[in-house]
């Protein structure tokens, strides 16, 4: 059974999580993946090698785990003989672990993984036909408890350590193939020859990153914050900024930091355009109203026509849908002059859903009236419903299996 309490909550409607240290592991050794070189190096100076030899190797153990995806030292072959066992008695390179692996009709992938202490959650990669989006988690749980989402009828249980988010892009690639292929085929016996080898990376399906899966990235901010940096570095898994994309729900405070110290593109969970309607779906409302939230989109550094705010928007029979919604919709994009894009996302429907679809015709008069106002207004195509992959609809429940089943599913995914 996991060993981690469920995570103090400071308030139902603004919830701030508490900080918790990453569980030490039984055997002693530490997880080097979610650590940037420099720590990296500090541990291995503290471990006993000296300061320039502990600066090589971080160097040559980060371009491994990052760049590379090597799962053990024993592969990285530009590091003595001598030094991998070393390597090996201290440190591990972790990968969260893989409980069940799906697969639906339409091509979309859903994993459910396992952190160390026994807790799961979730991601999905979705392949388009011009992209590949892997959609990442930043919680275990929820606490903001919007009413359409699955996610939010689930407890927080705890944040996800910067290993654990990097992580499911390590594993993405582990099970799309994605790594740069070759190898380095020769060894530095000498700690200070700084050579690196060289090798050629193919075109990668995985080419988008949303921080829209379980959780509020921005109640995890220092821990989201840091796996991102790992993802963007150019020496790290290399992938560019404007490639991803954090969703929140509208944690005004949090706001301004995320385009300062992360500078990713942002996408806001709106929903609503009246204070009753998004009160109830949406609770965090009560505490940052829509004209505040509007405000810090304004004020979003970096945001502009090239790099749009998306307004993500869950299309809800009878209670969000109506022209005059619509309308309202506009006017507050217009009043607040913010590049805007609105995502209209078809509701995905889960067991005990308070809420029902908007017809497609509602939805496409919703999306006209939006788009002859100026404003991109396109209808997302739902995904993955029939592995509850879509939109709001992540929520672990693969305890009705048997363990037996879940491993049988999970080694046929990667291999598949």
């Amino acid at each position: 059974m996991p060993d981690t309490a469920l995570m103090p909550i400071a308030g139902a409607v603004d919830p701030v999580p508490v900080a918790r240290a990453i569980t030490p592991r039984a055997d002693g050794r530490i997880d080097l993946i979610g650590l940037p070189r420099a720590e990296i190096a500090e541990l291995f100076s503290d471990a006993g090698l000296d300061a320039k030899a502990a600066k090589l190797r971080a160097k040559q153990v980060y371009h491994w785990l990052y760049h590379r995806g090597a799962t053990e030292f024993a592969a990285m072959t530009d590091i003595a003989k001598s030094m991998r066992p070393w390597l090996t008695e201290r440190f591990v390179i972790g990968r969260p672990e893989v409980v069940e692996a799906q697969h639906s009709t339409d091509g979309t992938r859903k994993w459910l993984l396992r952190t160390a202490d026994g807790h799961d959650f979730e991601m999905v990669f979705i392949p388009d036909e011009t992209r590949g989006t892997l959609c990442v988690s930043s919680q275990v749980g929820c606490t903001l408890n919007c009413r359409f989402c699955h996610t939010g009828t689930m407890q927080l249980v705890r944040n996800l350590t910067p290993g654990e988010i990097v992580g499911q892009v390590m594993l993405a690639r582990d099970a799309l193939g994605e790594w740069p292929r070759g190898r380095m085929d020769f060894e530095i016996e000498d700690a200070e020859d700084e050579t690196v080898g060289r090798y050629s990376a193919d075109g990668r399906l995985l080419t988008n990153i949303v921080m829209m899966g379980m959780g509020e990235p921005l109640y995890n901010f220092d821990h989201v914050k840091q796996a991102l940096r790992l993802v963007m570095d150019g020496d790290g898994l290399g992938l560019s900024r404007r490639r991803i994309t954090l969703s929140t729900s509208g944690v005004v405070p949090m706001m301004e930091r995320c385009g300062e110290e992360i500078g990713v593109n942002l996408a806001v969970s709106l929903h609503a355009v009246t204070k009753d309607v998004r009160d109830e779906i949406v609770p965090l409302n009560r505490k940052y109203g829509i004209e505040e939230l509007l405000a810090a989109c304004a004020a979003y550094p970096g945001a502009s026509n090239a790099r749009r705010i998306t307004f993500e928007y869950v299309m809800l029979k009878d209670k969000n849908d109506s022209d005059e919604d619509a309308r309202e919709l506009v006017r507050l994009l217009k009043a607040y002059k913010l590049p805007a894009k609105v995502n209209l996302i078809p509701f995905n429907p889960w067991p005990g859903a308070p809420y029902e679809c908007s017809t497609p015709d509602r939805v496409r008069r919703f999306a006209e009236i939006v788009f002859e106002a100026g404003i991109s207004a396109p209808v997302r195509t739902p995904r993955g419903r029939d592995i509850d992959a879509a939109c709001g609809q992540l929520r672990t429940a693969a305890e009705k299996k048997s363990r037996a089943q879940r491993d049988r599913e999970a080694a046929g995914a990667l291999t598949a």
